[in-house]
């Protein structure tokens, strides 16, 4: 007798299930990006307790008739492809044609659905439709889902509580609003409203719907375009970082994407900006041919892999690199906290125009009471022009200095740390080396593995100007280095670059490595906390700071200088009302 047995459609459906449906925001995305293809504008998605008890979606988009209704809980039933080269143009979130039929399986299904004058009632429970039935006419799509993993124990048991299951289904619903700005939504849980978007189009105040007045008027705008791709969004400035990437809104032709490598472009391009451990905000928007990408390598789509992914890459870190600098500012050392206080449902939607910005609006809803010039912003050009005079020195920490627009703070050793860092960087670059000779050379002892990774990589530092010989068994000799190592400490930095290319290793990115060294050796030789400058030293580093290209934050994120303007100080000592 046979062994092999061809499974029946409703296991086999349970089976795809354990794919595409891991929790209440699986069933969630799926429902949602259904309604997004059928056209819909005003999407609404009602929980009863997180999801575990009730996912309700209710959409205003084409619906189906009885026929279309029924089928599209067979599995790979879709009208979204019909021949094989369709894969290589998807446009639209949903494809497979699995996910109705996956979701009946595990749960009870009530659909309404209606594109003409009648509508259609479908009732499926563990798979099985028992009930196909005529309905109101209402055109869209309300499908409810009850009892998920009912019949799948295994399953249910891996819901997490309430709290996590809304929180998931919360994240995905904020990320969708970003990536369509143009469709109202609504998230309820329990009948109390989570996310509410207005479906304006405009993307900076879907922004301030999801995230608040505090982070939609932080939020610098982004356009760049290739052959290829086109880029466009709005990036966190570095005052609003959060501690994890959570916040990275990516999307592709308007699909959720999580991508390591754009990624590591968004984070590259902060490197200096901020401390390690911490992420920006970033809603990016990434337009390309579909040929170029394919969704199809994991069940939930949301990886992808894309032709011409260095091209892209280098674009977006570009773009973002480029808005960061072209719009850093001096920071105020006094925050206006009754702005950040505003919350973003005390505005009113009829108060936005699309063209405004929500400076302005907030300008237009809210009386602060008093009323100020706005301090012209400092940027680079600007900057580099200003002249600070130095009156002294805090705990042998910080230095004060003034000019005719008020009074500076700066951390001597954050930005001494960022003079060093740019000056080192600048020599990376030089195409004349200057290097000086050790006068009693540095052997430094490896284990044999240690050894072989610097061996690997010794042409990097080679390049830079060190002179470096084998010496023995798995002992190197440094007889040279280039002039900007700091004087006095050479020993200690040598070995600390020997170990950084170790442990750089098989994963040894020159460009993040030379970076790593800048960091790591512009730090060692800055002035340190707690260390007496003279007036003359504190002049000379305020005049080699102003000459930097980001004088603002140390290489490393903090902040090296803060202003209180003339019109803070007199409002602190009540000079001005």
């Amino acid at each position: 007798m046979s062994k092999i047995r061809v499974m029946s459609e409703n296991l086999a459906n349970k089976i795809a299930a354990g794919e595409v449906v891991e929790k209440c925001a699986s069933v969630v995305k799926e429902l949602v990006e259904n309604s997004i293809d059928a056209g819909a504008n005003n999407i609404k998605v009602n929980l009863i307790d997180g999801g575990l008890t009730s996912i309700a979606v209710v959409d205003n988009g084409s619906g189906m008739d009885k026929e279309d209704a029924v089928l599209s809980f067979s599995r790979h039933a879709t009208s979204k492809i019909y021949k094989d080269d369709d894969l290589f143009f998807i446009e639209t979130l949903g494809f497979r044609g699995e996910a109705l039929a996956s979701i009946a399986s595990v749960a009870e299904v009530d659909m309404e659905t209606c594109n003409s004058d009648i509508g259609t009632h479908v009732h499926i429970k563990g798979g099985v439709m028992d009930l196909v039935e005529a309905t109101s006419a209402r055109v869209g799509t309300s499908i409810t889902i009850t009892n998920l993993f009912y019949n799948t124990p295994a399953r249910l048991k891996y819901l997490k509580s309430e709290a996590t299951e809304l929180n998931n289904c919360t994240s995905f619903i904020e990320k969708l609003s970003l990536a369509n700005p143009s469709i109202a939504f609504t998230l309820t849980n329990n009948d109390r409203v989570v996310v509410k978007t207005s479906g304006s189009g405009n993307l900076l105040k879907t922004i301030h719907e999801i995230y608040g007045l505090n982070v939609s008027s932080n939020m610098l705008e982004i356009k760049a375009s290739s052959d290829d791709f086109e880029v466009t969004g709005f990036v966190g400035k570095p005052g609003i970082l959060k501690k994890n990437r959570n916040h990275f809104n990516t999307f592709v032709n308007g699909r959720i994407v999580r991508n390591n490598e754009i990624n590591r472009a968004i984070n590259d391009a902060y490197n200096t900006y901020k401390h390690e451990g911490f992420y920006p905000i970033v809603v990016i928007n990434i337009e390309t041919d579909p040929t170029l990408v394919d969704v199809n390598i994991h069940p939930t789509k949301q990886d992808i892999k894309m032709s011409k992914m260095d091209e892209l890459v280098s674009l977006i870190y570009k773009t973002i690199k480029e808005a960061l600098y072209n719009n850093l500012i001096i920071p105020n050392a006094i925050v206006d906290d009754a702005l950040n206080e505003v919350k973003s449902d005390f505005i009113e939607p009829s108060v936005y125009d699309k063209d405004k910005t929500v400076t302005e609006v907030v300008q237009t809803t809210f009386d602060f009471g008093t009323v100020k010039e706005e301090e012209p912003v400092i940027k680079n050009e600007a900057f580099k022009s200003l002249k600070l005079y130095p009156i002294g020195q805090v705990h042998g920490t910080y230095i004060i200095a003034e000019n005719e627009d008020g009074m500076f703070i700066l951390d001597q050793h954050a930005a001494h740390e960022r003079v060093n860092y740019e000056m080192i960087k600048k020599r990376f670059a030089d195409e004349v080396v200057q290097y000086t000779d050790m006068l009693v050379p540095l052997s430094i002892e490896l284990s044999t593995s240690d050894f072989n990774a610097f061996m690997d990589n010794v042409s990097v530092l080679e390049d830079l100007g060190f002179k470096i010989e084998e010496f023995g068994i798995n002992t190197i000799l440094i007889k040279g280095h280039p002039t900007w190592l700091a004087k006095n400490f050479e020993g200690d930095n040598l070995r600390t670059i020997v170990d950084l290319v170790i442990e750089n290793g098989k994963n040894f990115n020159k460009d993040r490595f030379l970076d790593s060294l800048a960091k790591m050796v512009s730090c060692k030789m800055s002035v340190k906390a707690n260390e007496h400058l003279s007036l003359g030293e504190m002049e000379k580093l305020l005049d080699d700071l102003v000459k930097c290209d980001n004088p603002y934050n140390c290489c490393h994120g903090r902040p090296s200088i803060m202003k209180f303007t003339n019109y803070e100080l007199e409002k602190m000592f009540k000079r001005v009302m």
